[in-house]
Protein backbone atom coordinates (compact mmCIF):
# COMPACT_ATOMS: atom_id res chain seq x y z
CA UNK A 1 0.00 0.00 0.00
CA UNK A 2 1.48 3.10 -1.05
CA UNK A 3 3.09 5.16 1.88
CA UNK A 4 1.92 8.97 2.97
CA UNK A 5 2.82 11.79 4.58
CA UNK A 6 2.23 15.20 5.06
CA UNK A 7 4.38 15.82 1.90
CA UNK A 8 2.77 13.41 -0.06
CA UNK A 9 0.36 14.91 -2.62
CA UNK A 10 -2.94 13.64 -2.06
CA UNK A 11 -3.70 10.48 -3.79
CA UNK A 12 -6.39 10.35 -6.51
CA UNK A 13 -9.18 7.51 -7.18
CA UNK A 14 -8.42 5.21 -9.70
CA UNK A 15 -10.44 4.98 -13.00
CA UNK A 16 -12.35 2.40 -13.48
CA UNK A 17 -10.34 1.16 -16.00
CA UNK A 18 -7.89 0.84 -14.03
CA UNK A 19 -9.42 -1.01 -11.16
CA UNK A 20 -10.94 -3.47 -13.42
CA UNK A 21 -6.78 -3.77 -14.81
CA UNK A 22 -6.08 -4.35 -10.74
CA UNK A 23 -8.22 -7.08 -10.33
CA UNK A 24 -5.55 -9.79 -10.56
CA UNK A 25 -3.45 -7.64 -7.99
CA UNK A 26 -4.36 -8.61 -4.33
CA UNK A 27 -7.10 -6.17 -3.33
CA UNK A 28 -8.69 -6.31 0.13
CA UNK A 29 -12.39 -5.99 0.36
CA UNK A 30 -14.91 -5.23 3.45
CA UNK A 31 -16.31 -8.94 3.10
CA UNK A 32 -13.41 -10.79 3.07
CA UNK A 33 -12.04 -8.82 6.29
CA UNK A 34 -15.20 -10.03 7.63
CA UNK A 35 -14.49 -13.52 7.03
CA UNK A 36 -10.75 -12.87 7.59
CA UNK A 37 -11.96 -11.28 11.58
CA UNK A 38 -13.82 -14.46 11.88
CA UNK A 39 -10.96 -16.86 11.39
CA UNK A 40 -9.03 -15.20 13.42
CA UNK A 41 -11.61 -14.63 16.28
CA UNK A 42 -11.69 -18.67 16.10
CA UNK A 43 -7.77 -18.99 16.35
CA UNK A 44 -7.93 -15.97 19.30
CA UNK A 45 -10.11 -18.20 21.29
CA UNK A 46 -9.35 -18.49 24.90
CA UNK A 47 -6.67 -16.38 24.69
CA UNK A 48 -7.74 -13.32 26.23
CA UNK A 49 -5.43 -11.36 29.22
CA UNK A 50 -6.64 -11.57 32.53
CA UNK A 51 -7.43 -8.00 33.94
CA UNK A 52 -8.37 -6.36 30.74
CA UNK A 53 -11.77 -5.53 29.55
CA UNK A 54 -13.75 -9.06 27.93
CA UNK A 55 -13.75 -8.63 24.05
CA UNK A 56 -15.31 -10.97 21.65
CA UNK A 57 -12.56 -9.63 19.02
CA UNK A 58 -9.17 -7.77 19.68
CA UNK A 59 -8.19 -6.64 16.12
CA UNK A 60 -5.34 -4.17 17.03
CA UNK A 61 -3.68 -1.66 14.46
CA UNK A 62 -0.29 -1.54 13.90
CA UNK A 63 2.08 0.89 15.25
CA UNK A 64 3.15 3.54 13.37
CA UNK A 65 6.87 3.53 12.98
CA UNK A 66 8.73 6.06 14.01
CA UNK A 67 9.52 7.76 10.57
CA UNK A 68 8.21 10.57 8.41
CA UNK A 69 6.42 7.82 6.31
CA UNK A 70 2.83 7.00 7.50
CA UNK A 71 0.66 4.01 5.94
CA UNK A 72 -2.86 4.33 5.78
CA UNK A 73 -5.19 2.94 8.59
CA UNK A 74 -5.89 -0.50 8.25
CA UNK A 75 -9.40 -2.16 7.76
CA UNK A 76 -10.72 -3.31 10.79
CA UNK A 77 -14.14 -5.10 10.63
CA UNK A 78 -15.66 -7.05 13.58
CA UNK A 79 -18.70 -9.51 14.01
CA UNK A 80 -19.01 -8.84 17.32
CA UNK A 81 -20.69 -12.19 19.40
CA UNK A 82 -22.83 -11.92 22.32
CA UNK A 83 -20.36 -12.12 25.42
CA UNK A 84 -21.61 -12.73 28.80
CA UNK A 85 -18.29 -11.40 30.11
CA UNK A 86 -18.51 -8.19 28.50
CA UNK A 87 -19.93 -5.35 30.73
CA UNK A 88 -21.87 -2.71 28.59
CA UNK A 89 -20.92 -0.16 31.74
CA UNK A 90 -17.30 -0.13 30.76
CA UNK A 91 -17.23 2.45 27.92
CA UNK A 92 -14.75 5.65 26.72
CA UNK A 93 -14.76 7.72 29.89
CA UNK A 94 -13.95 4.69 31.93
CA UNK A 95 -11.01 3.64 29.23
CA UNK A 96 -10.16 6.78 29.70
CA UNK A 97 -9.94 7.10 33.27
CA UNK A 98 -7.80 3.94 33.21
CA UNK A 99 -5.40 5.25 31.04
CA UNK A 100 -4.78 8.46 33.19
CA UNK A 101 -4.73 6.38 36.07
CA UNK A 102 -1.99 4.40 34.69
CA UNK A 103 0.25 6.93 33.59
CA UNK A 104 -0.77 6.67 30.05
CA UNK A 105 -2.59 9.42 29.54
CA UNK A 106 -2.82 13.02 31.23
CA UNK A 107 -5.74 14.46 32.19
CA UNK A 108 -6.89 16.67 30.39
CA UNK A 109 -10.57 18.70 31.10
CA UNK A 110 -11.25 20.05 27.59
CA UNK A 111 -10.34 16.29 26.07
CA UNK A 112 -12.75 14.81 28.78
CA UNK A 113 -15.72 16.60 27.66
CA UNK A 114 -15.17 15.22 24.41
CA UNK A 115 -14.77 11.74 25.90
CA UNK A 116 -18.20 12.27 27.68
CA UNK A 117 -19.60 13.01 24.19
CA UNK A 118 -18.44 8.83 23.01
CA UNK A 119 -19.62 8.34 26.49
CA UNK A 120 -23.06 9.71 25.32
CA UNK A 121 -23.14 7.67 22.12
CA UNK A 122 -21.89 4.53 23.69
CA UNK A 123 -24.94 4.46 26.24
CA UNK A 124 -27.52 5.18 23.29
CA UNK A 125 -25.96 2.23 21.48
CA UNK A 126 -26.25 -0.07 24.36
CA UNK A 127 -30.26 0.07 23.81
CA UNK A 128 -29.77 0.54 19.82
CA UNK A 129 -31.17 -2.27 17.17
CA UNK A 130 -30.83 -1.53 13.84
CA UNK A 131 -33.56 -2.17 11.72
CA UNK A 132 -33.19 -5.05 9.02
CA UNK A 133 -31.73 -4.24 6.13
CA UNK A 134 -33.97 -3.88 2.96
CA UNK A 135 -32.57 -4.19 -0.01
CA UNK A 136 -33.60 -2.50 -3.27
CA UNK A 137 -34.77 -4.43 -6.10
CA UNK A 138 -32.55 -3.86 -9.45
CA UNK A 139 -36.41 -2.50 -10.83
CA UNK A 140 -36.19 0.04 -8.47
CA UNK A 141 -33.02 1.62 -9.23
CA UNK A 142 -33.60 2.01 -13.02
CA UNK A 143 -33.55 5.90 -13.79
CA UNK A 144 -37.13 7.31 -13.72
CA UNK A 145 -38.44 10.86 -14.77
CA UNK A 146 -38.52 13.25 -11.94
CA UNK A 147 -41.79 14.89 -10.97
CA UNK A 148 -39.78 17.62 -9.00
CA UNK A 149 -37.33 19.08 -11.25
CA UNK A 150 -38.68 22.40 -8.85
CA UNK A 151 -36.14 21.55 -6.83
CA UNK A 152 -33.33 20.58 -8.94
CA UNK A 153 -33.69 16.72 -8.38
CA UNK A 154 -32.69 14.47 -11.82
CA UNK A 155 -33.27 11.57 -10.06
CA UNK A 156 -35.68 9.18 -8.47
CA UNK A 157 -34.92 9.57 -4.87
CA UNK A 158 -37.55 6.24 -4.21
CA UNK A 159 -34.91 3.76 -3.15
CA UNK A 160 -33.77 5.00 -0.57
CA UNK A 161 -35.85 5.05 3.24
CA UNK A 162 -36.04 7.36 5.28
CA UNK A 163 -33.65 7.91 8.26
CA UNK A 164 -35.23 5.89 11.07
CA UNK A 165 -36.38 8.11 14.03
CA UNK A 166 -34.39 6.09 16.55
CA UNK A 167 -30.88 6.19 14.83
CA UNK A 168 -28.60 7.52 17.53
CA UNK A 169 -26.55 10.94 16.21
CA UNK A 170 -23.19 10.10 15.05
CA UNK A 171 -20.17 11.76 15.59
CA UNK A 172 -18.08 14.30 13.29
CA UNK A 173 -14.32 14.76 15.29
CA UNK A 174 -12.39 17.54 13.55
CA UNK A 175 -8.61 18.66 14.78
CA UNK A 176 -5.32 19.49 14.05
CA UNK A 177 -2.46 16.85 14.05
CA UNK A 178 -1.63 16.13 17.18
CA UNK A 179 -4.86 16.87 18.24
CA UNK A 180 -5.61 13.22 19.62
CA UNK A 181 -8.14 12.13 16.88
CA UNK A 182 -6.80 8.14 16.51
CA UNK A 183 -6.82 8.00 20.34
CA UNK A 184 -10.36 8.75 20.85
CA UNK A 185 -11.83 6.95 18.25
CA UNK A 186 -9.42 3.53 19.31
CA UNK A 187 -11.48 4.67 22.73
CA UNK A 188 -14.70 4.63 21.22
CA UNK A 189 -14.46 1.68 18.68
CA UNK A 190 -12.28 -0.44 21.30
CA UNK A 191 -15.39 -0.14 23.70
CA UNK A 192 -18.33 -0.26 21.66
CA UNK A 193 -21.48 -2.21 23.86
CA UNK A 194 -22.04 -5.95 22.97
CA UNK A 195 -25.81 -4.94 21.22
CA UNK A 196 -23.52 -3.51 18.29
CA UNK A 197 -23.75 -6.83 16.71
CA UNK A 198 -20.92 -5.68 13.71
CA UNK A 199 -18.70 -2.38 13.67
CA UNK A 200 -16.00 -1.69 10.96
CA UNK A 201 -13.21 0.98 11.41
CA UNK A 202 -11.16 1.91 7.96
CA UNK A 203 -9.69 4.87 6.08
CA UNK A 204 -11.86 7.03 4.35
CA UNK A 205 -9.82 7.23 1.01
CA UNK A 206 -10.03 3.11 1.47
CA UNK A 207 -13.69 2.97 1.78
CA UNK A 208 -14.57 5.56 -0.94
CA UNK A 209 -12.13 3.13 -3.35
CA UNK A 210 -13.75 -0.02 -2.52
CA UNK A 211 -17.26 1.67 -3.10
CA UNK A 212 -16.40 2.91 -6.42
CA UNK A 213 -15.16 -0.61 -7.21
CA UNK A 214 -18.13 -1.89 -5.65
CA UNK A 215 -20.50 0.37 -8.11
CA UNK A 216 -17.76 -0.26 -11.19
CA UNK A 217 -19.60 -4.08 -10.61
CA UNK A 218 -22.58 -2.94 -10.41
CA UNK A 219 -23.39 -1.33 -13.57
CA UNK A 220 -20.83 -4.02 -15.69
CA UNK A 221 -23.45 -6.25 -14.47
CA UNK A 222 -26.97 -4.51 -14.70
CA UNK A 223 -25.71 -1.30 -17.06
CA UNK A 224 -24.64 1.82 -17.00
CA UNK A 225 -28.01 3.86 -16.08
CA UNK A 226 -28.95 1.97 -12.88
CA UNK A 227 -28.07 4.04 -9.86
CA UNK A 228 -26.10 1.66 -7.61
CA UNK A 229 -25.28 3.65 -4.66
CA UNK A 230 -28.53 2.47 -2.74
CA UNK A 231 -27.79 -1.25 -3.43
CA UNK A 232 -24.01 -0.97 -2.71
CA UNK A 233 -24.93 1.02 0.42
CA UNK A 234 -26.93 -1.93 1.67
CA UNK A 235 -24.63 -4.56 0.86
CA UNK A 236 -22.21 -2.33 3.59
CA UNK A 237 -25.28 -1.62 6.26
CA UNK A 238 -25.37 -5.65 6.27
CA UNK A 239 -21.72 -5.67 7.22
CA UNK A 240 -21.44 -2.65 10.00
CA UNK A 241 -24.08 -1.53 12.31
CA UNK A 242 -21.46 1.29 13.38
CA UNK A 243 -19.54 2.47 10.77
CA UNK A 244 -15.65 4.22 11.78
CA UNK A 245 -13.61 6.72 9.23
CA UNK A 246 -10.08 7.28 10.11
CA UNK A 247 -9.61 10.66 8.09
CA UNK A 248 -12.96 12.15 6.62
CA UNK A 249 -12.40 13.85 3.28
CA UNK A 250 -12.95 14.37 -0.21
CA UNK A 251 -10.87 15.53 -2.82
CA UNK A 252 -12.32 13.68 -5.92
CA UNK A 253 -15.09 14.86 -8.05
CA UNK A 254 -16.28 11.06 -8.54
CA UNK A 255 -16.60 11.21 -4.18
CA UNK A 256 -18.16 13.96 -4.32
CA UNK A 257 -20.99 13.48 -6.98
CA UNK A 258 -22.37 10.03 -4.55
CA UNK A 259 -21.50 11.30 -0.79
CA UNK A 260 -24.44 12.90 -0.07
CA UNK A 261 -26.77 9.73 -1.46
CA UNK A 262 -24.46 7.20 -0.12
CA UNK A 263 -24.08 8.47 3.34
CA UNK A 264 -28.23 9.38 3.69
CA UNK A 265 -28.45 5.53 2.33
CA UNK A 266 -26.14 3.95 5.00
CA UNK A 267 -28.40 6.09 7.58
CA UNK A 268 -31.65 4.71 6.37
CA UNK A 269 -30.66 1.20 6.99
CA UNK A 270 -29.40 2.17 10.46
CA UNK A 271 -26.22 2.55 10.46
CA UNK A 272 -24.67 5.00 12.77
CA UNK A 273 -21.86 6.80 11.74
CA UNK A 274 -18.71 8.28 13.84
CA UNK A 275 -15.36 10.12 11.69
CA UNK A 276 -12.71 11.89 11.72
CA UNK A 277 -11.17 14.92 9.99
CA UNK A 278 -8.74 17.08 9.63
CA UNK A 279 -11.58 19.60 8.72
CA UNK A 280 -15.00 21.01 9.73
CA UNK A 281 -17.38 19.85 7.34
CA UNK A 282 -18.04 23.39 5.82
CA UNK A 283 -14.41 23.46 4.96
CA UNK A 284 -14.63 19.91 3.26
CA UNK A 285 -13.80 19.78 -0.75
CA UNK A 286 -13.23 23.71 -0.55
CA UNK A 287 -12.76 25.08 -4.40
CA UNK A 288 -12.72 21.69 -5.91
CA UNK A 289 -14.85 21.11 -9.00
CA UNK A 290 -18.79 21.25 -8.78
CA UNK A 291 -18.82 21.69 -5.45
CA UNK A 292 -22.34 22.90 -5.70
CA UNK A 293 -23.01 18.64 -5.96
CA UNK A 294 -21.28 18.39 -2.28
CA UNK A 295 -22.69 20.95 -0.45
CA UNK A 296 -26.09 18.07 -0.02
CA UNK A 297 -23.52 16.24 1.72
CA UNK A 298 -22.05 18.68 3.95
CA UNK A 299 -25.98 19.89 5.08
CA UNK A 300 -26.11 15.54 5.89
CA UNK A 301 -22.82 15.89 8.13
CA UNK A 302 -23.96 18.50 10.29
CA UNK A 303 -27.86 18.20 10.40
CA UNK A 304 -27.02 14.19 11.14
CA UNK A 305 -24.00 14.03 13.08
CA UNK A 306 -22.76 16.35 16.37
CA UNK A 307 -19.20 18.38 14.99
CA UNK A 308 -17.00 18.56 17.85
CA UNK A 309 -13.83 20.65 17.50
CA UNK A 310 -10.54 18.76 19.39
CA UNK A 311 -8.51 21.29 19.20
CA UNK A 312 -8.20 23.11 22.62
CA UNK A 313 -8.97 26.72 22.88
CA UNK A 314 -7.43 28.86 25.88
CA UNK A 315 -9.58 30.81 28.19
CA UNK A 316 -8.18 33.31 30.58
CA UNK A 317 -10.67 31.96 33.31
CA UNK A 318 -9.57 28.38 32.51
CA UNK A 319 -12.82 27.42 31.66
CA UNK A 320 -12.94 25.61 27.82
CA UNK A 321 -14.86 26.81 25.10
CA UNK A 322 -17.16 23.60 24.92
CA UNK A 323 -16.06 21.30 21.49
CA UNK A 324 -19.61 21.25 20.08
CA UNK A 325 -21.73 24.29 18.43
CA UNK A 326 -24.30 26.13 20.05
CA UNK A 327 -27.11 24.51 18.52
CA UNK A 328 -28.12 20.66 19.77
CA UNK A 329 -30.61 18.66 18.16
CA UNK A 330 -33.06 16.91 19.23
CA UNK A 331 -33.80 17.00 22.61
CA UNK A 332 -31.82 13.07 23.45
CA UNK A 333 -29.76 12.67 26.00
CA UNK A 334 -27.06 14.80 25.01
CA UNK A 335 -28.81 17.62 25.30
CA UNK A 336 -28.77 17.99 29.38
CA UNK A 337 -25.29 17.74 28.40
CA UNK A 338 -24.97 20.23 25.93
CA UNK A 339 -26.98 22.80 28.30
CA UNK A 340 -24.30 22.24 31.48
CA UNK A 341 -21.60 22.79 29.12
CA UNK A 342 -22.26 25.83 27.72
CA UNK A 343 -23.89 27.64 31.25
CA UNK A 344 -20.44 26.55 32.93
CA UNK A 345 -18.72 28.95 29.49
CA UNK A 346 -21.06 31.44 29.49
CA UNK A 347 -22.09 32.17 32.93
CA UNK A 348 -20.20 31.73 36.05
CA UNK A 349 -17.76 29.37 36.47
CA UNK A 350 -17.58 29.16 40.50
CA UNK A 351 -21.20 29.04 40.74
CA UNK A 352 -22.64 25.22 41.23
CA UNK A 353 -26.06 26.13 40.95
CA UNK A 354 -27.73 28.34 38.88
CA UNK A 355 -30.26 30.86 40.80
CA UNK A 356 -33.29 32.42 40.11
CA UNK A 357 -33.81 36.12 39.62
CA UNK A 358 -36.93 38.58 38.86
CA UNK A 359 -36.32 41.58 36.53
CA UNK A 360 -39.41 44.42 35.84
CA UNK A 361 -40.01 46.30 33.00
CA UNK A 362 -42.68 48.91 32.89
CA UNK A 363 -44.27 47.40 36.50
CA UNK A 364 -44.51 43.91 36.13
CA UNK A 365 -42.03 41.49 36.47
CA UNK A 366 -40.31 38.72 34.90
CA UNK A 367 -39.18 35.83 36.12
CA UNK A 368 -35.96 34.22 35.18
CA UNK A 369 -35.56 30.97 36.29
CA UNK A 370 -31.98 29.82 36.44
CA UNK A 371 -29.36 32.46 36.36
CA UNK A 372 -25.51 31.92 36.47
CA UNK A 373 -23.37 34.86 36.07
CA UNK A 374 -24.68 36.96 33.10
CA UNK A 375 -25.96 33.80 31.34
CA UNK A 376 -29.65 33.44 31.93
CA UNK A 377 -31.50 29.86 30.96
CA UNK A 378 -35.20 29.56 30.14
CA UNK A 379 -37.23 26.61 28.73
CA UNK A 380 -38.72 27.24 25.29
CA UNK A 381 -42.17 27.15 27.49
CA UNK A 382 -41.24 29.71 29.99
CA UNK A 383 -40.06 32.37 28.16
CA UNK A 384 -41.87 32.37 25.09
CA UNK A 385 -44.97 30.11 26.15
CA UNK A 386 -45.96 33.13 28.04
CA UNK A 387 -47.35 36.53 27.04
CA UNK A 388 -44.19 38.17 26.40
CA UNK A 389 -42.95 40.90 23.78
CA UNK A 390 -40.26 43.54 22.59
CA UNK A 391 -40.68 45.11 26.01
CA UNK A 392 -39.78 42.21 27.69
CA UNK A 393 -37.10 40.82 25.70
CA UNK A 394 -35.13 43.91 25.58
CA UNK A 395 -35.27 44.36 29.47
CA UNK A 396 -33.46 40.96 29.32
CA UNK A 397 -31.00 42.23 27.01
CA UNK A 398 -29.98 45.14 28.93
CA UNK A 399 -29.22 42.45 32.40
CA UNK A 400 -27.74 39.80 30.36
CA UNK A 401 -25.33 38.67 27.73
CA UNK A 402 -26.03 35.49 26.96
CA UNK A 403 -29.28 32.96 26.73
CA UNK A 404 -29.90 29.56 26.92
CA UNK A 405 -33.16 28.27 25.58
CA UNK A 406 -34.18 24.66 25.95
CA UNK A 407 -36.71 22.15 24.91
CA UNK A 408 -37.65 24.78 21.75
CA UNK A 409 -40.26 22.26 19.67
CA UNK A 410 -41.25 22.52 16.37
CA UNK A 411 -43.68 25.37 15.32
CA UNK A 412 -44.97 26.13 11.85
CA UNK A 413 -46.78 29.47 11.04
CA UNK A 414 -50.59 27.65 11.98
CA UNK A 415 -49.16 28.33 15.32
CA UNK A 416 -48.43 31.92 14.73
CA UNK A 417 -48.30 33.84 17.85
CA UNK A 418 -45.68 31.24 19.79
CA UNK A 419 -43.42 31.61 15.93
CA UNK A 420 -43.60 35.50 15.53
CA UNK A 421 -42.94 35.92 19.36
CA UNK A 422 -39.57 33.20 19.04
CA UNK A 423 -38.77 35.29 15.88
CA UNK A 424 -39.07 38.57 17.86
CA UNK A 425 -36.54 37.07 20.73
CA UNK A 426 -33.81 36.04 17.91
CA UNK A 427 -34.45 39.89 16.56
CA UNK A 428 -33.87 41.04 20.18
CA UNK A 429 -31.15 38.87 20.77
CA UNK A 430 -28.70 39.30 17.63
CA UNK A 431 -29.70 43.77 17.37
CA UNK A 432 -28.16 43.15 20.97
CA UNK A 433 -25.20 40.89 20.10
CA UNK A 434 -26.34 38.51 22.72
CA UNK A 435 -24.85 34.60 23.08
CA UNK A 436 -27.64 32.03 22.01
CA UNK A 437 -28.11 28.06 22.69
CA UNK A 438 -30.72 26.20 21.78
CA UNK A 439 -31.94 22.78 22.21
CA UNK A 440 -34.41 21.86 19.56
CA UNK A 441 -36.83 18.87 18.85
CA UNK A 442 -35.86 19.44 15.24
CA UNK A 443 -33.52 20.88 12.72
CA UNK A 444 -33.36 24.66 12.45
CA UNK A 445 -34.46 24.63 8.90
CA UNK A 446 -37.74 22.63 10.38
CA UNK A 447 -38.20 25.23 13.41
CA UNK A 448 -40.87 27.48 11.32
CA UNK A 449 -41.61 24.79 9.18
CA UNK A 450 -42.54 21.31 8.37
CA UNK A 451 -42.08 19.02 5.69
CA UNK A 452 -45.79 18.24 5.58
CA UNK A 453 -46.85 21.13 5.88
CA UNK A 454 -44.63 22.30 3.04
CA UNK A 455 -46.06 19.27 0.78
CA UNK A 456 -49.80 20.77 1.76
CA UNK A 457 -48.29 24.37 0.13
CA UNK A 458 -47.21 22.23 -2.88
CA UNK A 459 -50.67 20.85 -3.36
CA UNK A 460 -52.11 24.05 -3.09
CA UNK A 461 -50.05 25.85 -5.04
CA UNK A 462 -51.01 23.11 -8.17
CA UNK A 463 -47.80 21.44 -7.54
CA UNK A 464 -47.64 17.40 -8.52
CA UNK A 465 -47.55 15.96 -5.50
CA UNK A 466 -49.80 13.16 -5.29
CA UNK A 467 -47.51 10.60 -6.46
CA UNK A 468 -44.27 8.33 -4.51
CA UNK A 469 -44.81 10.09 -1.34
CA UNK A 470 -40.98 8.76 -0.01
CA UNK A 471 -39.85 10.87 -2.88
CA UNK A 472 -41.29 13.93 -1.85
CA UNK A 473 -40.05 13.72 1.54
CA UNK A 474 -36.68 13.44 0.22
CA UNK A 475 -37.44 16.28 -1.92
CA UNK A 476 -38.55 18.83 0.75
CA UNK A 477 -35.76 17.06 2.83
CA UNK A 478 -33.39 18.05 0.85
CA UNK A 479 -34.74 21.93 -0.04
CA UNK A 480 -35.23 22.90 3.72
CA UNK A 481 -31.52 21.80 4.60
CA UNK A 482 -30.28 24.19 1.99
CA UNK A 483 -32.34 26.73 2.56
CA UNK A 484 -30.30 29.64 1.45
CA UNK A 485 -30.32 28.29 -2.56
CA UNK A 486 -34.11 27.88 -2.05
CA UNK A 487 -35.52 30.77 0.11
CA UNK A 488 -36.67 32.83 -2.95
CA UNK A 489 -38.94 29.44 -4.16
CA UNK A 490 -40.19 29.53 -0.37
CA UNK A 491 -41.12 33.16 -0.22
CA UNK A 492 -43.35 32.47 -3.71
CA UNK A 493 -45.21 29.75 -2.07
CA UNK A 494 -48.39 30.10 0.15
CA UNK A 495 -47.21 29.09 3.03
CA UNK A 496 -47.11 32.81 4.05
CA UNK A 497 -49.85 35.45 4.37
CA UNK A 498 -47.66 38.31 3.14
CA UNK A 499 -44.46 39.98 2.63
CA UNK A 500 -43.70 40.85 6.27
CA UNK A 501 -43.90 36.82 7.27
CA UNK A 502 -41.84 35.88 4.07
CA UNK A 503 -39.35 38.24 5.43
CA UNK A 504 -39.28 37.10 8.69
CA UNK A 505 -38.65 33.82 8.52
CA UNK A 506 -35.79 34.12 6.11
CA UNK A 507 -34.33 36.99 8.62
CA UNK A 508 -34.77 34.72 11.32
CA UNK A 509 -32.92 31.55 10.01
CA UNK A 510 -30.17 33.90 8.40
CA UNK A 511 -29.34 35.49 11.76
CA UNK A 512 -29.49 31.90 13.94
CA UNK A 513 -26.60 30.46 11.21
CA UNK A 514 -24.75 34.00 11.78
CA UNK A 515 -25.30 33.73 15.77
CA UNK A 516 -23.61 29.72 15.02
CA UNK A 517 -20.87 30.94 13.93
CA UNK A 518 -17.36 30.90 15.55
CA UNK A 519 -16.77 34.38 15.73
CA UNK A 520 -19.74 35.57 17.12
CA UNK A 521 -19.74 33.00 20.03
CA UNK A 522 -15.98 34.15 20.96
CA UNK A 523 -16.11 37.38 20.86
CA UNK A 524 -16.03 39.60 23.51
CA UNK A 525 -15.37 35.87 25.97
CA UNK A 526 -11.76 36.97 26.82
CA UNK A 527 -9.78 33.96 25.03
CA UNK A 528 -6.39 34.28 25.78
CA UNK A 529 -5.67 34.23 21.93
CA UNK A 530 -8.26 37.18 21.50
CA UNK A 531 -6.75 39.32 24.10
CA UNK A 532 -7.97 37.91 27.37
CA UNK A 533 -9.42 39.46 29.83
CA UNK A 534 -8.72 43.04 27.98
CA UNK A 535 -10.55 41.86 25.06
CA UNK A 536 -13.71 40.97 26.82
CA UNK A 537 -14.07 44.23 29.35
CA UNK A 538 -13.18 46.35 26.34
CA UNK A 539 -16.71 44.46 24.74
CA UNK A 540 -18.90 44.81 27.80
CA UNK A 541 -18.17 48.28 27.81
CA UNK A 542 -19.37 48.67 23.65
CA UNK A 543 -22.17 46.65 24.42
CA UNK A 544 -23.03 48.34 27.23
CA UNK A 545 -23.14 51.68 25.42
CA UNK A 546 -25.07 50.07 22.47
CA UNK A 547 -27.75 49.13 24.95
CA UNK A 548 -27.79 52.54 26.66
CA UNK A 549 -28.45 54.41 22.94
CA UNK A 550 -30.87 51.67 21.88
CA UNK A 551 -33.07 52.20 25.35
Amino acid sequence: MRPYSPRTPPVRLLSAQTIVGLEAKRRICTRCLINRASERRRNLAGSSVAGRRPSSVTLTRPLLPLSRSRQFATVTTTAVENNTQASDSYGPIQEYERRVTEGRLREDEHQRGIIQSLQNLHNDLVHYRARPVVRPSPESLKPTKSLFSWFGSKTSLGAIQEIPDNLPRGLYLYGDVGSGKTMLMDLFYETLPSSVRSKTRIHFHNFMQDVHKRLHQMKMTHGNDIDAVPFVAADIAEQSNVLCFDEFQCTDVADAMILRRLLESLMSHGVVLVTTSNRHPDELYKNGIQRESFIPAIHLLKSRLHVINLDSPTDYRKIPRPPSGVYHTPLDSHAASHIEKWLRFLGDPDTAEPHPETQKVWGREIYVPRVSGRCAWFTFQELIGRATGAADYLELMRCYDAFIISDVPGMTFRERDLARRFITFIDAVYESRAKLVLTTAVPLTELFISPQELKESLKRDGKPVDDVDESINHAMQHMLEDMNSNIDQLKSSSLFSGDEERFAFARALSRLTEMSSKEWVERGMGLEKSGGKKERDGWAKARSRQMEDSM
